[in-house]
C-alpha cells in the first residue's frame, strides 16, 4: 500500500474527501517536505507558509492557478530566473491575472482594488445584502428545507458581487449558469484546467465585461465599474482595458466562489457541533468569531502555489530556484505548534483571526472585507428565521457519519451540496408570508400590487408599487428619466427609492426624492 503522504494530491479523490489526513501525514517529515518521486515541495508549517507568502521578492506568484505539480514551461537556467519567469508568464494560465502577477504590475493593479473594498462602501451595502439575505432565508424557512448551495449561497453571493460591481442584471444568470457548468477552479481532472478556452467563464465572462467598461467609459454610472474603467495608476498612467477586464472579471469570480464555499463550510459546523446553533442564537454577537474559527479549520483555498525565482531557503531548507511551491494554507492554519488544538473548533481561541485562509503579504485577499460581512449577515439571517437546522440524514447520513460531497479542486474546499431541514422560529411563523417577492439574479418579476395600508411615499412604498400604476410610473420617469425601463432597477423592486439611494446617491437625491413625495402626496389628496 502507498504511504498517505506519498500518494498525489492534485489527482487523488481520497484525498479530496479529507485533505487534512494527508497534510498531517506530510507534517510528519517536517514543516517542508519533498514527496518521492515528486518535484515540488510541501509547506506545512505555519511560520514557513507566512515566510514564503511574506517574501515577494524571492518567489513568485506566477504558478498560483496552475498549482505546484504542472511543469514550468521552460528550462530553469541560473541561480536567478526571474526573467525567464517574465519571459514566459503568458504561458502560465492565469498568470496575467491579479492573483498571478508580481512586483510592479501587481503593486499598481492592487492599488486599484485596495480602493474599492473600503468600509464605507461595504457599509452602504449592507442594506441590499440584509434584504436580500433575509429574503432568501425567509423562503427556505417557509419550505422547510433547502438545498444550501445551489438554491441560496451560490444566487445569493452572484447577486452581491454583482451589485456590488455594477453588472446588469439581465446579464447575471447567464454568469451564474456558465459558472455552474464549468469545472472548479484548480479541477483534479488536468483537462479542466484550460483557462483559455472559449467556454471557460473567465473567458465567456470576460466578452461581457470589455462591453462593460468600454460603456463605462462612454457613460460613466455610479458604480465599481464606472470607477475601474476611468481609474488611473498611481503614476497617472491608464490601464488598458485589457487590464481591467481582466480586473474585473477576477474579482467576479474570485468574489463569487470564495463567498459561497465559505457559507457552506460554516454551515456543517453550525450543525454538526452540538449547542453551537443554539449558543450562536443567544449570543449573534459570536458568529464573527464562528466565522474566523471556520476560516482558519476549513477555509475555502486548501492550497496556493508559489515558484523560486532565485536560490533562497524557507527555513533551513535551502531550494534552488526553478523549485515550485505547494503552500498548504489547509496545513498551516492547524499547524499545532501554532494552534493549540487545532482540529477543534473554539469561539474564544486567542488571536483568532491570525489565520491564513485568505493568504497574507502583497497577495492577501482583497475580498476578505465583503466575504465576512456576506457570511456574517446571512448566517445572522438563517439563526434568526429557524429554532433549529440540520443536515437530512436521507442525503447526508446520520450525524458521526455524514455523507458530504466535495468540489473536485485541488484549490477549493467546498461542499458540492448541502441539504438542511429548517423548523421555524416563533417570530418566522408570524412573519410567513410577508417576505414579498425579492428578484433573483437575472430576473425581472413582475411588480406586485399590494394593498396600500398608508400614503405612497418613497420611503415606504415598494419600488415595484409605484412601477406598476402609470401614474406613478409616469413621475418616477419625470424626476428619475429611463429608470422605469432601466433593467438595472429589477434587483431593487423589493425595496424602496430611499432604501437604494445609498446605492446611487447621485442619481436619487434627498431634493428628487422630496420633490416626488410631494407629487404622491398630491396624487392621494
Amino acid at each position: 500500500m502507498v504511504a498517505l503522504e506519498a500518494r498525489d494530491y492534485f489527482t487523488d479523490r481520497g484525498i479530496l474527501q479529507d485533505p487534512y489526513a494527508f497534510f498531517e501525514a506530510v507534517r510528519a517529515h517536517g514543516p517542508v517536505y519533498q514527496p518521492p518521486g515528486r518535484d515540488y515541495l510541501i509547506v506545512t508549517g505555519f511560520d514557513e507558509t507566512l515566510e514564503v507568502l511574506a517574501n515577494a521578492q524571492d518567489f513568485s506568484a506566477v504558478n498560483a492557478l496552475q498549482g505546484a505539480a504542472a511543469p514550468l514551461p521552460f528550462d530553469p537556467q541560473g541561480s536567478d530566473i526571474s526573467a525567464q519567469l517574465e519571459a514566459h508568464r503568458p504561458d502560465f494560465p492565469g498568470g496575467t491575472m491579479l492573483v498571478g502577477l508580481d512586483d510592479m504590475p501587481h503593486t499598481m493593479l492592487r492599488g486599484l482594488v485596495n480602493r474599492l473594498f473600503t468600509p464605507s462602501r461595504l457599509k452602504a451595502n449592507e442594506r441590499f445584502i440584509s434584504d436580500y439575505s433575509d429574503h432568501l432565508v425567509r423562503q427556505a424557512v417557509a419550505r422547510g428545507r433547502t438545498e444550501l448551495i445551489r438554491d441560496i449561497a451560490t444566487p445569493f453571493v452572484t447577486l452581491v458581487i454583482a451589485d456590488l460591481l455594477g453588472v446588469p442584471a439581465e446579464d447575471r444568470q447567464r454568469f451564474m449558469d456558465v459558472i455552474d457548468a464549468a469545472p472548479p477552479p484548480g479541477s483534479l481532472d488536468a483537462a479542466d484546467n484550460d483557462y483559455a478556452g472559449e467556454g471557460h467563464p473567465l473567458i465567456v465572462m470576460g466578452s461581457y465585461f470589455a462591453a462593460y467598461v468600454e460603456d463605462r467609459r462612454r457613460h460613466p454610472r455610479e458604480d465599481i465599474l464606472t470607477e475601474l474603467a476611468l481609474a488611473k495608476y498611481a503614476d497617472g498612467t491608464t490601464p488598458s482595458v485589457a487590464e481591467i477586464v481582466n480586473l474585473a472579471t477576477f474579482l467576479f469570480g474570485a468574489g463569487q466562489d470564495t463567498s459561497a464555499k465559505l457559507l457552506g463550510n460554516a454551515m456543517r459546523h453550525i450543525v454538526d457541533q452540538p449547542g453551537l446553533q443554539d449558543q450562536l442564537r443567544a449570543d449573534p454577537a459570536l458568529i464573527p468569531a464562528l466565522i474566523e474559527e471556520v476560516l482558519r479549520i476549513e477555509g475555502s483555498s486548501k492550497q496556493t502555489a508559489r515558484v523560486a525565482r532565485r536560490d533562497t531557503r524557507i527555513g533551513d531548507r535551502l531550494v534552488p530556484a526553478g523549485t515550485c511551491i505547494l503552500l498548504a494554507l489547509a496545513a498551516a492554519n492547524r499547524d499545532p505548534a501554532r494552534w493549540d488544538a487545532p482540529a477543534e473548533l473554539q469561539l474564544d481561541r486567542p488571536r483568532i483571526r491570525e489565520h491564513v485562509a485568505f493568504g497574507r503579504g502583497k497577495h492577501v485577499c482583497a475580498g476578505a472585507p465583503l466575504a465576512r460581512v456576506e457570511v456574517r449577515i446571512i448566517l445572522e439571517k438563517f439563526l434568526e428565521h429557524s429554532s433549529a437546522i440540520e443536515l437530512d440524514p436521507t442525503r447526508h447520513g446520520p450525524p458521526g457519519a455524514r455523507d458530504l460531497h466535495f468540489e473536485p479542486s485541488f484549490i477549493i474546499r467546498g461542499l458540492a451540496d448541502l441539504h438542511l431541514i429548517l423548523t421555524p422560529s416563533t417570530t418566522a411563523l408570524a412573519d410567513r408570508g410577508e417576505a414579498g417577492a425579492f428578484p433573483v439574479a437575472g430576473q425581472t418579476p413582475q411588480a406586485q400590487v399590494e394593498p396600500q395600508d398608508e400614503m405612497l411615499s418613497t420611503t415606504h412604498t415598494k419600488i415595484g408599487v409605484l412601477l406598476a400604476d402609470p401614474q406613478t410610473r409616469s413621475l418616477l420617469d419625470r424626476y428619475f428619466p429611463g429608470v422605469a425601463d432601466d433593467q438595472r432597477i429589477a434587483m431593487a423592486r423589493g425595496m424602496t427609492l430611499r432604501a437604494i439611494q445609498p446605492f446611487a446617491p447621485s442619481q436619487f437625491t434627498d431634493a428628487a426624492l422630496d420633490a416626488l413625495d410631494a407629487d404622491l402626496a398630491a396624487l392621494a389628496a
